[in-house]
């Protein structure tokens, strides 16, 4: 150490000290420096708003089920507008819509993106979405496909059959039913002839989301008096085994719509 810092320290400036002062400096610089830690409270299990009303929310439901992740229960009754609130909007969804989540601030509405985020985070087992990119993609394919058919299609025909008059009182006309029915039917077509075609589910021997995802989308036509099982035999054999593969969580997210169609599970033709 040089004389001039020690004499601003106001040691010493004898060999001796001198000889300790220059130890000390070398040894503090092999000292390793000391890293600061953050010490983090575990995060809270994610919040999941939604309604079994709601046919992606029963589908995340099962998902959230069977792959054993914890989540909070916020249920959101969308019969009583609660949805609607400028609270809603504000604090939990701008999309005013469930499903959506709350993952420790992470705010994320829409099923897909909630499905592919929390796969991202290794919170979804990879047989049921799968990480490699090629199986992955049979998966997302269906998904795309779904959405802007088979989805679009039942909740059409279920709105115009049950919701609507529900909400309005007035009854559809015949010729309105029937564009409807027929608008469903092709992409239930694509189901039963395409997608099961040759498997057992829809993108190959086991169940993944995108069977859970179709699966609870037909299940919403019980409400309106349609019974898929009568025209589609395929249909009517992968819905069973679907429900066999994700009970008892399956008949959970289903009660209501058993209980409003009156039609249980094992109901017959």
């Amino acid at each position: 150490m040089s004389s001039r810092l020690a004499t601003l320290l106001g040691l010493s400036q004898g060999p001796e000290d001198q000889q300790h002062l220059q130890k000390a400096f070398e040894e503090g610089r092999k000292t390793p420096t000391r890293q600061t830690t953050n010490l983090k409270m575990s995060p809270s299990p994610i919040k999941y708003y939604y309604d079994l009303m709601s046919q992606p929310s029963r589908a995340l439901f099962i998902i959230f089920r069977l792959s054993g992740m914890p989540f909070e229960d916020c249920v959101v009754a969308l019969r009583n507008g609660e949805h609607l609130t400028d609270d809603f909007k504000r604090d939990i969804n701008r999309f005013q819509r469930v499903p959506c989540i709350n993952d420790n601030g992470n705010k994320l509405a829409e099923s897909v993106a909630i499905l592919r985020y929390l796969s991202a985070k290794g919170k979804i087992p990879e047989h049921l979405y799968p990480k490699y990119f090629v199986d992955q993609s049979r998966v997302d394919e269906f998904l795309e496909w779904h959405h802007i058919s088979l989805r679009l299609t039942c909740a059409m025909y279920f709105r115009t059959v049950w919701l609507e008059p529900l909400l309005t009182g007035r009854t559809p006309t015949e010729a309105k039913i029937e564009m409807m029915r027929m608008h469903m039917e092709r992409n239930l077509d694509v189901v039963e002839e395409v997608w099961l075609e040759s498997s057992d589910f829809l993108t190959g021997s086991s169940l993944c989301v995108a069977d859970i995802f179709a699966a609870c989308e037909i299940e919403q036509t019980r409400m309106a008096d349609y019974d898929v099982r009568i025209k589609y035999p395929k249909i009517r054999a992968w819905l069973k085994r679907v429900r066999q593969s994700c009970n008892p969580h399956y008949d959970v997210a289903h009660k209501f719509v058993y209980q409003i169609s009156g039609t249980g599970p094992q109901a017959k033709l």
